[in-house]
């Protein structure tokens, strides 16, 4: 028996992608600047994406529109809606809460785009805060003291699971060797 063909649903069609205006780019940008804090170089890959989509559907240069780009993200960036040292602050502590290191705050923040000098002073920490992540980490991860009781306590594993996280040999043997503290 031959297979039909289905019919496309009109409504599940995509769209053209729309030609690149600055007031297109604008809208775009406070769009996604509504749902989402983004530091000004994760805003430019944004809108470097859609510029990239329209322009390969309309057979345009994307080159031609990096000025466009650099004006809406300082626009952005000067009217306050980006700030990225208010994001990297926000993004610190979050990932903090988390069971995060220091060292994978400031990866992440980097990979973000913040700068590096930026990361860096959003996620330093006191020691003591690093001891409570890395305690943090030990429980999501159920390692330590937190392991389960059918679990066989394999030290050394645990250990370098906190230390992959980031953390330090001493941090992650304290936690590790003193418990939940």
């Amino acid at each position: 028996m031959p297979r039909e063909k289905r019919q496309v649903d009109k409504r599940h069609e995509r769209k053209p992608p729309r030609r690149i205006t600055p007031d297109y780019l604008q809208r775009a940008a406070m769009h996604y600047l509504e749902r989402y804090a983004a530091p000004a170089a994760q805003l430019r890959r944004v809108l470097e994406r859609k510029v990239v989509l329209s322009c390969r559907h309309h057979g345009d240069e994307p080159g031609r529109f990096s000025s466009l780009l650099d004006e809406v993200v300082a626009r952005c960036v000067a009217s306050g809606l980006v700030d990225d040292r208010r994001f990297a602050e926000a993004r610190a502590a979050s990932l903090r809460r988390r069971g995060q290191s220091t060292r994978a705050v400031a990866a992440k923040l980097t990979a973000k785009g913040v700068t590096r000098d930026l990361a860096a002073e959003a996620s330093a920490v006191e020691p003591d805060d690093e001891l409570a992540a890395a305690r943090i980490a030990a429980k999501r991860k159920r390692i330590g003291p937190w392991r389960r009781p059918d679990r066989p306590f394999e030290r050394q594993k645990e250990i370098a699971a906190l230390a992959r996280a980031g953390f330090s040999m001493t941090i992650a043997r304290t936690v590790i060797d003193d418990g939940g503290g």
